[in-house]
């Protein structure tokens, strides 16, 4: 009999195994839907949906440039151990590669876009590599720069990915050092804002809320007066700034200036421009709640 798109999508929902394989089950199952369930239970495919509910919070971060465009994404795995393996690491480069060709609006888009190399969607082709490596993997976030120079790092093999996206007349391997500079800060500082510019108003408000509440707990200070503390409190927020704005902050290579200051020098001495446009940071796991397991209770219950 013939196999409707309805029912192959009905199936592929319930069970979360991909299109060709829901098509397959169906038509061994000449399209009995509780039979097609059973087929793919028989041949462990369905066992893809349990695993989607378990906690990923391993996985790699990956930046990388692509045909110029340049791309940082995290995919999560629920052990580090798996986050090893070459079949995931490959899938991971493989996602970092549709994202720089298909330009996807988001991770919906991303999970409908072909897989390389394949007839398959992304998300079939994700079902497909949770059977094979038996973990639950779920690709999380993804950012996209498509113009200007695009320098990536990761660091400690995957557990951090940086993009630094750089506006420059120069040659991109002319300025490579410099993004990898700067993109190694980030990895290491994590600052809050790129520039003080950024910093809100209702930060800023914070900040000094918390830094005349110190001085008023201070008793060498608590006495001084109101146009006194607001001068302190001035000179406190370019302490602020240089601690959690990327730009202001003290460069770490050279602590006598501020990356600011570096990429400045760096243009200056290459005979160029570099301007600092935006970055992407993104570190495996970071907000996810991981799962703490009890191993003396799984032992125990083994000998039970």
């Amino acid at each position: 009999m013939a196999i409707s798109a309805a029912d192959v999508k009905n199936l592929r929902e319930m069970t979360g195994v991909g299109m060709m394989d829901c098509k397959k089950a169906l038509a061994a199952a000449d399209g009995d839907m509780d039979k097609a369930v059973e087929w793919l239970r028989e041949k462990g495919l369905a066992a893809a949906q349990k695993k989607a509910g378990r906690i990923a919070a391993e996985g790699m971060a990956y930046a990388a440039v692509i045909d110029g465009v340049g791309v940082c994404v995290e995919v999560n795995a629920e052990s580090d151990f798996v986050a090893k393996n070459d079949i995931f690491v490959d899938y991971v480069h493989q996602i970092a590669a549709v994202v720089a060709k298909e330009n996807p609006a988001d991770l919906d888009a991303l999970m409908e876009c072909k897989y390389p190399g394949s007839d398959m969607t992304v998300k079939d082709t994700q079902n497909e590599k949770v059977l094979v490596i038996g973990e639950n993997i779920n690709v999380r976030r993804f950012q996209r720069f498509d113009s200007g120079v695009s320098v990536p790092y990761v660091h400690m093999g995957g557990k951090i990915g940086v993009i630094v996206n750089l506006d420059t007349d120069l040659p991109a391997d002319k300025v490579e050092t410099v993004g990898k500079d700067v993109a190694m800060q980030i990895a290491a500082l994590n600052p809050r804002f790129w520039d003080k510019a950024q910093v809100t108003q209702d930060v800023l408000d914070e900040e000094k809320k918390i830094m005349l509440a110190q001085m008023d707990n201070d008793p060498s200070m608590a006495s001084k007066p109101d146009q006194v503390k607001e001068k302190i409190v001035m000179g406190k927020m370019n302490k602020f700034y240089s601690e959690n704005c990327l730009l202001q902050q003290e460069f770490v290579k050279d602590n006598q200036v501020t990356v600011e200051k570096y990429i400045a020098d760096s243009a200056k001495a290459l005979g160029g421009r570099i301007k600092f446009v935006d970055a992407v940071r993104f570190e495996k796991g970071e907000g996810i709640e991981k799962r703490q397991d009890d191993l003396a209770a799984e032992v125990a219950k083994l000998v039970k």
